[in-house]
């Protein structure tokens, strides 16, 4: 087990962000939460919703295996049965992350994705964050800009900032006040350097270790999932 990467428990921490969604679709961006979210089909949640992101429901291989037009996306929305794990260019302790601009808001330093579906997908469903460098130039005091919403900023049954996995560890907002908290370092990592590397105080009571891959998910993830290893482009080790 000693030949596990950093990248591969990424991948397996991402999967465990869909543990008991059941039939939810699954909109992971970026290569480590979709293979995140094929493992977790292929393993603990065979009901989970792949997309190819347009109007097809896939398998974890791609085949097609159903129609989902975008129109119909809306529908599963407004239901709360969407998961979507997104980037973050900046994130602070209360889930507010910023992918809209680098800077004052009226006179950006630097222009990102701008909003996109960030401010629906916070107030509608289940979000996750995806930070693959976990520094304090991400994890700020306080964001440029509001894209998605965090729990200082709204509430209601729909709202639902799950977790937020880097490649040092998994965060939640599970406190009285909704703030962050560490939930797992990953093996090699202490709660020190998460701490150091993030602009504002975390609480870290009982922090676990990330578990590892079973052997039957990195044989999922080595041969069938990313057999050319493309996740340690992601994650170097």
């Amino acid at each position: 087990m000693s030949d596990i990467t950093r990248a591969e428990v990424c991948v397996a921490a991402c999967a465990d962000l869909f543990a008991g969604a059941g039939e939810t679709l699954a909109s992971p961006m970026g290569l480590v939460p979709s293979l995140g979210a094929r493992l977790a089909r292929l393993t603990t949640e065979p009901d989970l919703l792949l997309s190819d992101g347009e109007a097809f429901l896939l398998t974890p291989e791609s085949t097609v295996e159903g129609w989902l037009p975008y129109r119909k996306v809306f529908d599963v929305v407004a239901h709360g049965r969407r998961h979507v794990v997104m980037g973050a260019n900046q994130v602070d302790r209360f889930g507010n992350q910023n992918i809209s601009a680098i800077g004052d808001h009226a006179r950006p330093t630097r222009q990102l994705l701008g909003f996109r579906g960030a401010p629906g997908n916070t107030v509608n469903h289940r979000t996750s964050y995806w930070v693959p460098r976990h520094s304090p130039r991400v994890f700020v005091e306080a964001v440029d800009v509001v894209s998605g919403v965090g729990y200082d900023r709204a509430g209601g049954p729909f709202h639902d900032v799950h977790r937020v996995v880097t490649n040092l560890a998994v965060l939640d907002f599970a406190t009285d006040d909704h703030s962050m908290r560490i939930v797992s370092v990953h093996p090699g990592v202490s709660v020190d350097e998460v701490r150091r590397q993030t602009s504002f105080p975390l609480t870290a009571v009982g922090v676990a270790e990330t578990r590892v891959p079973t052997g039957e998910e990195l044989e999922l993830i080595r041969t069938r999932l990313d057999p050319e290893g493309r996740r340690d482009g992601e994650v170097p080790s």
